[in-house]
């Protein structure tokens, strides 16, 4: 991928959101490869326009993030889902130890 920094096109029917095809441009992936990660569960659409998923921006890093896990370190999609949520559920825990020291 050419850049650090993709622009991020959002959706004309709902500023903010993105279409799956403006979500795989925006991630610099085919769309068909960000269909399955969603049939996979690894991202989620936030809102259905008719049939079609909406996305939040928030799902370009994390589709770039996917991707990266199966390119660079090959990773299936199995890993790679198990990763996500570690990773969440980490930066959690860290969010929350900071706000207890917060407190203290």
């Amino acid at each position: 991928m050419s850049g650090a920094w993709n622009m991020i096109v959002l959706s004309r029917r709902n500023p903010g959101l993105l279409t799956l095809e403006e979500l795989a441009q925006a991630a610099g992936l085919h769309p068909d490869l960000v269909e399955s990660f969603v049939d996979f569960g690894l991202l989620a659409p936030v809102e259905r326009h008719g049939s079609s998923p909406l996305f939040d921006t928030a799902a370009v890093l994390r589709a770039r993030a996917i991707q990266r896990l199966r390119r660079d370190l090959g990773v299936n999609l199995s890993g790679v889902a198990v990763i996500l949520d570690l990773t969440e559920r980490l930066r959690a825990a860290q969010q929350e130890l900071n706000w207890w020291r917060s407190r203290g």
